[in-house]
């Protein structure tokens, strides 16, 4: 079962020094190197800066685009990793590896089976066939 990641961070706060976001970085990439010879990382990346993003919200009869994201909390979705895991077990296992904050700026990771959807007929089926 694939599980996904969503890693929970905030915006990079000022005064973090570069070396502090360069070691951020470092441990993503240990964590990919790990998780991919395992074998398990089907994919993964950072999100750009919720400045840039749009929320669309909908009802029966109105849609409304807002700027940024939908969520009004310190934290913002940051990134993103799926992995392939037998048990949501072992995907917290491997979500306790992934970092999610410096030292100072907390995060948090959402551990969430990515549900399995049965794939469709090419060609919608004709009566009488």
């Amino acid at each position: 079962m694939q599980y996904m990641m969503l890693i929970y961070s905030r915006e990079r706060a000022e005064g973090i020094a570069a070396e502090k976001w360069q070691a951020l970085m470092e441990a993503h990439w240990k964590f990919s190197d790990e998780a991919r010879a395992k074998g398990i990382l089907r994919h993964g990346a950072p999100l750009a800066p919720p400045a840039g993003a749009a929320t669309i919200r909908r009802t029966e009869d109105q849609t409304t685009v807002t700027d940024g994201p939908y969520a009004e909390t310190k934290e913002q979705l940051a990134g993103f990793y799926i992995l392939e895991c037998v048990t949501l077990e072992e995907a917290i296992e491997w979500g306790k590896k992934i970092p999610t904050g410096l030292p100072g700026v907390p995060g948090a990771l959402e551990v969430r089976a990515v549900r399995e959807v049965p794939q469709r007929n090419a060609e919608p089926a004709r009566a009488g066939t």
